[in-house]
C-alpha cells in the first residue's frame, strides 16, 4: 500500500503563489513518475505537470513557465510550486504517483493517487 498526502492548498489571491506538496508513504519500494493533475468544476481532470524518477518534466502548456515541478525522492515527496496564480487555475489538485509496494513475497506496481487539495485563486 502507498498513501499520498498532499498539502500546501488555499486560498490566494491572482498573481500569487503556492507551493503543493505530496508525501508518498507505506510500504514503497520505489516511486516512477509522479504527477500533479487538476478538475476545476464541470471540467475533466487534467494532467498538469510529470516529473520522471530521473527528474525530467513536463507541463501542461496552460502553467508552462508559471509551475515547476519537482521531486525529493530521500523524502518520496513531489512538490508543484505555482507562481504567477490566475483564476484560472482554481481547482482540486490531485497528486499522483507510480509506485512499487511491497507485499507478502510480491512487488506490485500501480498508480496511487491523493485525496486531493483545494486551490483557490480570487481576482
Amino acid at each position: 500500500q502507498v498513501q499520498l498526502v498532499e498539502s500546501g492548498g488555499g486560498l490566494v489571491q491572482a498573481g500569487g503563489s503556492l507551493r503543493l506538496s505530496c508525501a508518498a508513504s507505506g510500504s514503497i519500494v520505489s516511486i516512477n513518475a509522479m504527477s500533479w493533475y487538476r478538475q476545476a468544476p464541470g471540467k475533466q481532470r487534467e494532467l498538469v505537470a510529470t516529473i520522471s524518477s530521473g527528474s525530467i518534466t513536463n507541463y501542461a502548456d496552460s502553467v508552462k513557465g508559471r509551475f515547476t515541478i519537482s521531486r525529493d525522492n530521500a523524502k518520496n515527496t513531489v512538490y508543484l510550486q505555482m507562481n504567477s496564480l490566475s483564476p484560472e487555475d482554481t481547482a482540486v489538485y490531485y497528486c499522483n504517483a507510480d509506485a512499487t509496494s511491497r507485499g507478502s513475497n510480491v512487488y506490485i506496481r500501480s498508480d496511487y493517487w491523493g485525496q486531493g487539495t483545494q486551490v483557490t485563486v480570487s481576482s
